[in-house]
């Protein structure tokens, strides 16, 4: 057995928390062979819950859980971290301008981000969950500046799960079946799922999607809207925001950033932009393709951008640098 590694999850008391954090206890993302020791924070008025949740985990007598800590105080929390999972935030309410909700959570992510820079391993892994999560995870970047810009991530892989899923759907192949799709930008509705460079295995061999589906107006049009929309369809239905895919989704990502990704494979992920070749300002948090090595990631380069594409990641990445400028604002007077 190795040594035990510390992970946090913040907003543990909640809905995506309740369905994730079996899948970190049992092995599923950090391996059968990793201990754990897992830290649950979450605000003081949900310490009942989280309670609750504690005796659950002990409940589930996971071998790899060598200590369960549930807390309300971020220096207990961050404290010797290897990997935070920012999951918590302040969600948005009926009537509440995305303004509103950038500036409460501006506020929650730089605190978490200093308390990073404080307490927690410089070599910490940050993932970041909660919305709007590519504006909060460069906020918490700023807040903790001697921790890499690389060491910090926010989650496109409920995107790109919903886009391969779709595509899977249609050509009555499993997701499995389907490779390198592409979330561009902003999780939000102006993000771009690009299927130009995704390869689907048909009869035992790879075709282009494109190819495969022979569709074009259906991958220019309705797949788009569908996976950029899903979250808000799901809310529909289950009166609940998305929270089994999106725990599956954050499982997905860190297995990736632990492991690496498979030869001749990329998955998306909001990363820092600075030094890609694809026209992106710097200092966004912006999704792209990346291929995962040693705990590293690289931006996929080369990949050609037609027209189409090329104004739909103009339209999320103006849309993400307007965010950034309000979350600026926000967190000079913060």
């Amino acid at each position: 057995m190795s040594e035990p590694i510390r992970v946090l999850v913040t907003g543990a008391a909640g809905q995506i928390a309740y369905s994730l954090l079996y899948s970190i206890g049992n092995g599923s993302v950090f391996g059968k062979d990793q201990p754990i020791i897992l830290v649950l924070l979450d605000i003081t008025p949900m310490m009942g819950v989280l309670d609750g949740v504690l005796m659950e985990l002990q409940d589930c007598a996971l071998p790899l859980l060598k200590d369960i800590i549930a807390t309300d105080k971020e220096e207990v929390a961050f404290k010797d971290l290897d990997v935070a999972v920012l999951v918590g935030s302040m969600p948005r309410r009926e009537g509440m301008e995305r303004k509103d909700l950038l500036k409460a959570n501006v506020k929650i992510f730089k605190a978490q981000g200093a308390a990073l820079e404080k307490y927690a391993k410089k070599s910490v892994k940050v993932i970041v969950v909660g919305n709007p999560a590519n504006t909060n995870c460069l906020t918490a970047s700023k807040s903790a500046p001697s921790i890499p810009k690389e060491n910090f991530s926010c989650l496109t892989r409920l995107d790109h799960n919903r886009a391969k899923s779709q595509i899977a759907l249609k050509l009555g192949v499993t997701a499995d079946d389907v490779k390198n799709v592409i979330i561009w930008g902003n999780h939000s509705s102006t993000q771009y799922p690009d299927v130009n460079h995704a390869k689907v295995k048909l009869q035992g061999k790879e075709v282009g999607v494109y190819e495969a589906l022979k569709d074009d107006s259906w991958l220019k049009g309705e797949f788009i809207t569908t996976v950029q929309q899903r979250g808000a369809a799901v809310i529909k239905a289950r009166k609940l925001s998305s929270a089994m895919s999106a725990a599956k989704a954050i499982s997905d990502h860190i297995r990736d950033i632990w492991f690496g990704t498979p030869e001749g494979e990329f998955v998306s992920m909001g990363v820092i932009s600075d030094g890609n070749s694809y026209g992106v300002p710097d200092d966004l948090l912006y999704s792209f393709p990346v291929v995962i090595k040693n705990k590293s990631w690289k931006f996929v380069e080369g990949l050609p951008i037609n027209d189409f594409s090329r104004e739909k990641m103009d339209l999320t990445a103006k849309e993400l640098a307007e965010e950034k400028e309000t979350a600026f604002e926000f967190l000079s007077s913060a």
